[in-house]
């Protein structure tokens, strides 16, 4: 692959920006296209985890200040995961001693997105939709935005997310599915939580259906406007919800905020307690969806990564680092000097079996905590 070959990325997500920021290092002709119009247009999330491949591929894509300003931002370091019943007996614990300053286990979203973007002002460009794509004659890639207008490169990489138009277009007969679970996402900055909570992520899971998330975030170096808080998760079935999927999207946050009190009405006191004095406006739903392995396919200019081809439920809290695993893997094709065609298709042999093995892992994990 020669230096003047060019790279489109679609979205502006961890993913992409990881891979835009180390194929910029290798000295890479690459765009990245967003299609929301700010970085902050979009609640996308609070608390993601960041595991052991994760920090490796930080350390792989991310210039040297880029990664220590990341990692002085980032959340002090937890050692444990525990699971409770919802009237506070301890069912699972476990402890993960030593971990070195070094290492980033947790990061609050919109403050990692902004440190990748850092450096990257005019690498990418918000409010730009790729509806799709075609190759032309001279075998580039030409995407065309929604907004109008158009470019055109040598490999165009679709890290557009669930919904990625780019997988639509490149594996139509791909499938998402749907695993019947909503999530209401929010956060608390005042609440009062139990010693053991600040340790980390803990699951908390009722009787009749109903499980909850709770993590913190407390800043290692707090960013300009930033607060400590503790991230809230409730996870519930549609039918459990009794709202419909329309209804529940066009919900305010304050109206998600009461249904999550509302379902927790009969949880421990200390827990009861958190969502009662959790931030209103900061409600939110998701639907949980998780890709269905597919095929590889015949490798050509145009691949996928993260969650635009293996989707996976948050249960095993590796969404973010298998994202992040495969811009490195990218990139460091992309950048070991073989014809553009080998890269991808190296790259393709690694990611599609990785990535999907990943969504089973996650998959086996979602049935241990829900149980179905």
């Amino acid at each position: 692959m020669t230096d003047s070959q060019r790279i489109i990325v679609a979205g502006a997500g961890v993913g992409g920006l990881a891979l835009a920021q180390a194929l910029r290092q290798g000295g890479r002709d690459v765009v990245v296209y967003e299609r929301d119009p700010t970085p902050t247009t979009r609640n996308q999330g609070y608390r993601i985890h960041i595991d052991t491949n994760g920090n490796a591929a930080l350390r792989a894509c991310l210039p040297p200040v880029t990664l220590d300003l990341i990692r002085s931002t980032s959340g002090r370091n937890g050692d444990r995961i525990a699971m409770y019943t919802h009237t506070l007996h301890q069912k699972m614990a476990r402890t993960f001693p030593g971990i070195p300053e070094s290492e980033i286990t947790n990061v609050d979203r919109n403050t990692f997105r902004q440190g990748l973007l850092t450096g990257l002002a005019d690498t990418v460009h918000f409010g730009h939709t790729i509806t799709g794509y075609r190759i032309i004659e001279s075998g580039r890639v030409r995407v065309d935005f929604a907004e109008g207008g158009h470019d055109e490169g040598d490999l165009l990489v679709g890290a557009d997310g669930v919904g990625s138009a780019i997988r639509r277009a490149l594996l139509p007969h791909a499938v998402v599915r749907d695993l019947d679970l909503r999530c209401l996402y929010g956060r608390a900055t005042d609440a009062v939580i139990p010693d053991d909570f600040e340790r980390g992520f803990v699951w908390v899971a009722d009787d009749v259906g109903t499980g909850a998330g709770f993590a913190p975030v407390r800043f290692r170096s707090r960013p300009d406007g930033a607060s400590d808080y503790v991230m809230t998760t409730l996870v519930v079935t549609p039918q459990r919800l009794g709202i419909p999927d329309d209804d529940l999207y066009a919900l305010a946050p304050d109206a998600l905020w009461q249904i999550a009190v509302k379902l927790t009405a009969h949880w421990h006191p200390a827990l009861r307690d958190l969502f009662a004095n959790a931030d209103a406006d900061t409600f939110f739903p998701i639907t949980i969806r998780a890709g269905v392995r597919v095929e590889p396919w015949e490798s050509g200019p145009v691949t996928l990564l993260g969650d635009a081809i293996h989707p996976m439920p948050p249960t095993g809290g590796v969404g973010a680092n298998t994202a992040l695993r495969d811009a490195a893997t990218l990139a460091e094709e992309l950048l070991s000097g073989r014809p553009l065609a080998d890269a991808v298709a190296a790259y393709e042999r690694v990611m599609v079996p990785r990535g999907f093995d990943t969504v089973d892992d996650s998959l086996r994990m979602a049935t241990q905590m829900f149980g179905a």
